[in-house]
């Protein structure tokens, strides 16, 4: 079970750091928005599986499992919303300039 553990830590750790590269690479604010919601709810998620498999059974992984449905539920949802709020404010999403 550890190495089933510490794969799913090191799939976490990968999946947070392709979230701040795309935080920092993208070119606006959606296409940062869709990076820090897929990489932070995958990446935090691989990480509270990793430490409920490592603690085993008990009343501890039971609530590192209800922490991950919880993110795995809030974390999409608050990206949405902060894109829909982006779209009725008017922000344009980056386009290809063109010539």
């Amino acid at each position: 079970m550890s190495v089933v553990a510490v794969a799913l830590g090191l799939l976490g750790a990968f999946f947070f750091m392709a979230g701040t590269v795309g935080l920092l690479r993208l070119p606006d604010f959606y296409s940062r928005a869709h990076a820090a919601a897929k990489c932070d709810t995958v990446g935090a998620g691989s990480i509270l599986l990793a430490l409920a498999i490592a603690l085993g059974p008990g009343l501890a992984g039971l609530k590192l499992l209800g922490l991950v449905i919880l993110i795995l539920i809030a974390g999409p949802t608050a990206s949405h919303a902060l894109a829909r709020a982006a779209d009725r404010r008017g922000i344009e999403p980056w386009t290809r300039e063109e010539g």
